[in-house]
C-alpha cells in the first residue's frame, strides 16, 4: 500500500515543493520536504525513508562552501551503512546532467530526471519502480 511508503524530497524551489507534495499525496504516498542537504544528514538515520528525491543544485551551496549540495548528499547516503539501501532519484537541470550521469555510473544514484519535468507519467513510473525495488 502506498500510504506506508515515505518519500523524502530535497528541493529548494518552493513551487516544486508544493507540486511534489500534491502529486505524491494524491498517489497515496507520505511525503516530506527538506530544503537542504545539511538537514537530511543530521537526521536521515532516525527516519524511515523509502525513497529520496534529490535536486542536485540546491540554493546556497555555491555561496556557502560548507553547505551540502545534492551530489554530496547522494554520495553520503550511499556510503553510509544505515542508509545505503535507500533508492535515490536525482532531479537536475539539463545543463548539469553530467553530474547525474556520473552519480549513476559511480553507484551513488539509482535513476535521474531532467528539469524541467514535462513528463509527469515518467516521473511517477520512476518513483513507483524505485519504491518496488525497495
Amino acid at each position: 500500500m502506498n500510504s506506508e511508503k515515505n518519500i523524502l524530497i530535497v528541493e529548494d524551489d518552493s513551487m516544486l515543493q508544493e507540486f511534489y507534495k500534491v502529486l505524491f499525496k494524491r498517489l497515496g504516498y507520505k511525503c516530506s520536504i527538506s530544503e537542504n542537504g545539511d538537514e537530511i544528514i543530521d537526521n536521515i538515520v532516525n527516519r524511515k525513508v523509502d525513497l529520496l528525491i534529490v535536486d542536485l543544485n540546491l540554493k546556497n551551496t555555491f555561496l556557502n562552501s560548507k553547505a551540502i549540495d545534492g551530489v554530496s548528499l547522494a554520495r553520503y547516503i550511499k556510503q553510509n551503512f544505515y542508509t545505503l539501501r535507500i533508492p535515490i532519484l536525482v532531479i537536475t537541470a539539463y545543463s548539469a546532467s553530467y553530474f547525474a550521469d556520473d552519480l549513476l555510473k559511480e553507484g551513488f544514484a539509482d535513476d535521474y530526471m531532467l528539469k524541467p519535468i514535462v513528463n509527469f507519467d515518467l516521473l511517477i513510473q520512476k518513483v513507483d519502480n524505485l519504491l518496488c525495488q525497495n
